[in-house]
Parts: C-alpha cells; structure tokens; sequence
C-alpha cells in the first residue's frame, strides 16, 4: 500500500513539474505577443507607392473599379478635378428612388417590384410582377428537416452568422448547385429572396429559445402575404399587423434592396463571383461581408449612441442641452470615446441621403400621435445640429448629412422589429441587389477581379532551423 501511495505521489509531482515547465515555455513561446509588430505597415508606404487605402481616393471619392448598368449612387460632382458636394440620388436601372416608392400606401408594396427590377432589368407589368410574387410564394417552404437540423439544432448567437451557414447549406440541397446557367441562377436568387426572411425570424427565435430561455414561436407561413407581411406575421406570437406597418417594413426592404457596385458586400459577392464560385458561396460571402460593423452591423452603434444621448438629455427639445451632449461625443467624453457622432456622414453622398429623406417621410406618418414622436423629433435634431457642434468643436466644415441608419433603428423599434433582427432584415433586401450584380459580373465581367499589392518586404537569408 505504501508503495503505491508513493508511487501515485511520484505521478502528481511529476505531472506538477510537467505543468510548470509547459507555463515556462509559453512564456518564451508566444504565438500572440508579436501580433501588432508583425502585422504593421509603416504609414508612409501607402503614400510613397500611392497606395488607395480602401480602394477610395485620397478625397474618400472611390476608385473605379467597373461599369454597371444597375445602379447609380450620386452624391457629389467631380470638378477641375475636386470633389463638389451635391444633393444625393439614388438611381436604380435610371429609375430615382424617389419614383419607385412613391405611390397608394395601403395598396401597393414596392420591394417586390424593385427587386423584379433588379433582376430582370425593367419595371414589370402587372401581369409578370403577380407572377414574379408567385414565384416567390412558391419557395417559402424550407426543405425537409431544414428547420429543426440547421436552426433549431444548431442556434446561433448572431443571427448572421446562422443566416450565411442557411444559404451555403441550402447548397446541400440543391440537385444541381454548380450550375451557371441563367435559369439556375435566376431560381436561386429568387428562392433566397423568398427563405431568408424566414430563415432570419426562426433564427431569432432560435436564439432567443436557446440563450435567454425565451419562448420560442413558430409559425407557418401564409401563402399571398408579401415579403414584408411574411416577416411580421412570422416574428409576431398573434401574427397582428397593420397595413401602415406592412407599407413601411416594405419601404425599409426596397430602401436596402441595392446601393451601387462599391458597397462592401456587393463588392465581395462580384470579387467571389468573378472566381466563378457557386451562387451560395457568393452569396454567403456578401453575407459575411454586411455582418460587419462598419458595414451593415453599424446600425447597433447609431441605434446604441441615440440611448445614450435620450438618457442623459433631459429636454429632448432644448437644442443647447442636444447640442452639448454631441460636444461631448466628438470631444471623447461620452458614448463610446471615439469622437464619431453615428448615423452622420457617408462615403458617397454630401448634402443629403435620399434614403434617410424618404425613411424620416414615412416615419414622421407612422410616429404623427404616438409615444415615438417626441424621439423622433430628437433624432431630427440631432441630424440638424451635428453639422454645427462639428464646427464648433473641430473648427472643421464638413459636407455632412444624415445617413440611413440615422433613422432606421428607429423605425424598426416602431415596428417592434428586435434589435438582433436588423442587419438580418438588411440582409433580406440587400439579397435583391447582391444578385443583380452577380448576374452582371457572370455576363460582362469576364476575368478574376485581382487588384496588386505593393511588397515592403526586403528579401532575407533562409537559415537553418538550429541556427535561429
């Protein structure tokens, strides 16, 4: 018995001595402590080489890197080569953003009919646009299983993430998914713009059941509802909504629906399409690329500084009380201390964002006598005074409006749309334009989009492993 107890005293502290020349090593072997010096590039090479840092021009205006014919995002005029602010436009297929959602609020949706522009490159009758909603209708249903494996199963803190997993296993489940065909593409596209919205609110629910121990709500979908009254009659446990509701969900949709070739994710899905990779792929990517926070997840952050600053005013109408708080945004002493005043200020358009324009119109309807409407006229202050506290406190004049998400937040909390939901339902829309653009890319791009780097590096000497 001795023996043995000595024999296992002997094991432990052998296994304790093992355990402290392993911290030993780690502490001269460390795989994250050069991670900054390693990955730097001196500042002063990207001027040397005249380097476009983000593929944007020493202005912020944008390197051209191709031609469309989908859309055109306007938002000032090069003149004797300098950058001239202009009031925004938004055009798509030569259509003003303004013409295509115009029109009877409570009889007529419109993301449908600019996604139907997107993709088939004209306005459509009535005749091809029912047909066009029909298709739609004929793909809600999600392939057998799809919902309780690859949802339901398998949550997902970020709806997002889940949302790119979805599509590039709605591979799986395609016979054919290598396909370039047209008639392919087209029938993916079209079956994404229909699942997602479904796809994003189980995934939700998912999450919510998962993590937070919420109930979770699943409803079958209703054939003839839009895209829009889908997504309100899947997320609402009563599935009540009102056409008013219905007609500005349906603006947001068509609103994120295609914002030109060099957005982020549009572009990732044309870099990943001119590889001649499958449509899931590409369309993940574009996903991937939106979750980010400079991208579409930036809302979080517009919506995140509005709380701050509706707690710490106390009279939302008071412009001196509005206009100090911003002060101490920019100066670094509230929100999140990096001096940024979210949902300001854009990389294309100057004097106005004819999305924001047409967001704060039929938000102002839709809060006109609620309990939203003294927020609402907060936010139009906060729009009206930024450019001035930034004067102010910066001495600098910048052309500077408003962008989407200065409002959009905050229509979705109108809508009770969650938080999580946001950039997912960006997502639903953007689909429209992220396949618009592949089809372009697929017809008339033609070679491997594959931009040079310059190399900083010298050449070194190779030396033996027992020599370093």
């Amino acid at each position: 018995m001795n023996d043995q107890n000595n024999l296992t005293e002997e094991l432990k502290a052998h296994a304790i001595t093992q355990d402290e020349d392993l911290r030993e090593e780690k502490k001269k072997i460390s795989l994250y402590k050069n991670f900054i010096a390693v990955n730097s590039i001196d500042p002063s090479l990207y001027q040397q080489y005249n380097v476009k840092r983000g593929l944007r021009n020493s202005d912020s205006s944008g390197v051209i890197a191709g031609v469309t014919n989908i859309s055109n995002v306007h938002g000032y005029m090069i003149s004797d080569g300098f950058k001239v602010a202009d009031e925004g436009k938004l055009l798509i297929r030569g259509y003003d953003l303004y013409d295509l959602l115009s029109g009877d609020p409570t009889k007529r949706f419109g993301f449908e009919e600019v996604a139907y522009l997107l993709l088939m490159g004209e306005l459509p009758t009535k005749e091809q646009l029912d047909y066009f909603i029909s298709a739609i209708d004929a793909q809600r249903d999600l392939p057998e299983g799809f919902t309780v494996n690859k949802i339901l199963s398998t949550p997902s803190r970020d709806i997002m993430n889940l949302l790119a997993r979805s599509v590039l296993t709605l591979y799986a489940n395609d016979d054919n998914p290598e396909d370039r065909s047209f008639e392919h593409e087209i029938h993916t596209a079209v079956s994404l713009l229909s699942r997602l919205p479904r796809i994003s609110v189980l995934a939700y629910y998912a999450m919510r059941s998962h993590y937070h121990r919420d109930t979770m709500v699943y409803h079958h979908f209703l054939y003839g509802e839009s895209t829009a009254e889908t997504i309100l009659s899947a997320l609402r446990p009563d599935r009540k909504y009102t056409p008013e509701e219905a007609r500005m969900l349906d603006i947001m949709l068509a609103l994120h629906a295609e914002h030109g070739g060099g957005n982020n994710s549009t572009f990732t899905c044309r870099v990943l399409t001119s590889a001649d990779t499958d449509a899931y792929s590409a369309y993940a990517g574009a996903i991937g690329s939106l979750k980010g926070r400079k991208h579409g997840g930036a809302n979080h952050q517009v919506a995140a500084m509005q709380e701050e600053i509706k707690q710490n005013v106390g009279n939302w109408e008071n412009d001196d009380e509005v206009a100090s708080y911003l002060a101490k945004i920019l100066r670094k002493e509230a929100y999140d201390h990096t001096g940024l005043i979210y949902g300001m200020g854009h990389a294309v358009y100057t004097k106005s964002d004819p999305r924001a324009i047409v967001l704060k119109e039929y938000a102002t309807k839709l809060a006109a006598g609620t309990e939203y409407e003294a927020e609402l006229n907060l936010l139009k202050s906060i729009e009206r005074l930024a450019p001035e506290v930034i004067l102010d406190v910066k001495g600098t004049k910048k052309d500077m409006c408003a962008n989407v998400d200065m409002y959009s937040g905050f229509v979705y909390r109108m809508l009770g749309i969650p938080a999580d939901l946001i950039t997912p339902l960006f997502a639903c829309g953007r689909m429209a334009g992220w396949a618009a653009h592949r089809f372009e890319e697929l017809v008339s791009g033609k070679r491997i989009i594959r931009p040079a780097y310059k190399t900083a590096t010298e050449p070194r000497a190779y030396l033996p492993i027992d020599k370093r």
